[in-house]
């Protein structure tokens, strides 16, 4: 069982290039290209100013230099995010250079979010699009477990894919090999929108192929690095030897590194990678 860590978070702090090196020196196995950057929206609209080379002409070239500094240093990219919110055209618009940035840095899997008040059937339409190009660039499209907001209970409610039936249909219903699934494990141990992740594993099966993995204390979306909130991973855990599990673990636990600075970033990620190798063992 291999083990990774989106960098996004990290690359806040220290860059991406330095993120995918640290990410190798602490442990981890491969890292996850966060490429929230690509494409920045206000009110549906892109910003005009924005100046991240995943954004500009030179996208390609910064994806390939980031691959090579992670094989310089012995780790390779397992999978990619893909801008969103997909409700917004803007972002649509930019899935093919994600799917092709995710080519360029040898991962297999790119997720990329639902519309998450269309059903099954309607964001297949959408998938089916992004399809055609994620079969010439031999990667795979994974949607992930999603999740609304309801202000009078104070508690997430149902979104796309949020209950475990709804996913294997959003699967089901598009019906292709490079189309697969991401478990958002905080998100399916929010109260009001889920079925549990124990639960939900087992009903994917072999639909499942990769993991964004964090903590929280059942009720907010949190991510939290594991085994500091109220997450049962033994449980997980469990649930993933039952299907045999052949993806990697992806750490998502955005918020823990934010309390880091330049000086003590490696702190953090190693805390990260001494989490989920903890979950490794277990498994």
């Amino acid at each position: 069982m291999k083990v990774s860590t989106e960098i996004g978070s990290i690359a806040k702090i220290i860059g991406e290039e330095k993120a995918v090196e640290y990410v190798a020196k602490a442990g981890f196995d491969a890292w996850d290209f966060s490429m929230f950057r690509m494409c920045i929206t206000r009110q549906g609209e892109l910003v005009s100013d924005n100046d991240h080379p995943l954004a500009g002409k030179n996208y390609a070239e910064f994806a390939r230099k980031l691959r090579k500094i992670g094989e310089d240093n012995g780790i390779i990219c397992n999978q990619t995010h893909a801008p969103f919110p997909t409700k917004y055209e803007a972002v649509r618009s930019y899935i093919e250079r994600a799917l092709e940035c995710t080519a360029i840095v040898g991962a297999e899997i790119c997720v990329v979010h639902p519309q998450n008040l269309l059903s099954a059937e309607e964001n297949a339409e959408m998938y089916r699009e992004f399809l055609v190009d994620a079969h010439k660039y031999g990667v795979k499209i994974a949607t992930e477990n999603m999740w609304c907001w309801d202000g009078e209970k104070d508690e997430s409610s149902p979104a796309a894919c949020s209950f475990a039936e709804d996913f294997c249909r959003h699967i089901d219903v598009v019906n292709d090999d490079y189309f697969v699934a991401c478990l958002d494990i905080g998100h399916a141990e929010m109260r009001g929108s889920s079925d549990g992740a124990a639960y939900t594993i087992r009903a994917l099966g072999d639909r499942l192929q990769a993991l964004h993995i964090h903590d929280n204390d059942q009720w907010k979306d949190s991510h939290a690095i594991p085994f500091s909130m109220k997450v049962d991973f033994e449980e997980i855990v469990r649930a993933l030897k039952d299907i045999n599990y052949k993806g990697y673990l992806t750490l998502e636990a955005t918020r823990y590194i934010e309390n880091f600075t330049e000086e003590n970033a490696f702190e953090g990620v190693k805390d990260l990678y001494n989490a989920v190798d903890r979950m490794r063992k277990m498994f």
